[in-house]
């Protein structure tokens, strides 16, 4: 039952392509997947672009907090982690708890996904949390080929306060008639203008080669 998510997303045009993939595969992520707490380990692509997103299931938040975590991460970071990333533009990191009552553990057979993550005026943050709850998330998970969908409240460190995530088939899901069309009402139009530091990342599965 994963409550928490871990959500990172780098732009890496300044490093090495077959290092970072190296580094992320072959150190990053075994590291982490070993960490009891920790779910399911994924790695995404926006296409045509340098840009890279992990996402780490975890039971619940304080995995973060753990032993075995702080081992390997912040200051314990490793040398090559260390120098991979300081060549990479951070673009989101995001410690989540869940918002509702769900199991968000990741589809197995999800090809794409999209991750809104923003920041909310705070004078219009309760309307926020209800259209997105009464209405946009519902709608969205009524597209065919939308799988699954959940929201987050980043915790104080992270780059955003909230995350939507939606896993897709595919990526055409998200740029189809029928999700512009649940993504385009009334009340989205009253709300999104209240939006803060939007980041949208639409990707595919990563697949090593």
């Amino acid at each position: 039952m994963a409550k928490g998510i871990l959500l990172v997303g780098f732009d890496y045009t300044n490093a090495h392509t077959d290092e970072f993939h190296d580094w992320y595969d072959l150190e990053h992520l075994p590291e982490r997947e070993a960490v009891p707490g920790f779910g399911s380990c994924k790695r995404w692509m926006v296409p045509g672009s340098t840009q890279a997103v992990a996402t780490y299931d975890l039971d619940t938040l304080s995995v973060l907090d753990s032993d075995a975590y702080g081992a390997i991460a912040y200051a314990n970071l490793s040398p090559w982690s260390k120098r991979v990333t300081g060549m990479c533009q951070r673009l989101v990191r995001i410690e989540g708890d869940i918002i509702g009552d769900a199991d968000a553990s990741t589809p197995e057979h999800a090809g794409a996904v999209l991750v809104n993550a923003m920041n909310v005026d705070p004078a219009h943050e309760e309307e926020f949390n209800a259209w997105y709850d009464e209405e946009h998330l519902p709608a969205l998970l009524g597209v065919p080929g939308s799988l699954n969908a959940w929201r987050y409240r980043g915790r104080d460190g992270s780059t955003h306060k909230y995350l939507a995530i939606y896993f897709l088939e595919n990526t055409g899901v998200a740029e189809s008639d029928a999700w512009r069309t649940a993504a385009r009402t009334p009340w989205s139009a009253k709300v999104t203008p209240h939006f803060r530091d939007r980041v949208r990342l639409l990707c595919t599965a990563y697949t090593r080669t």
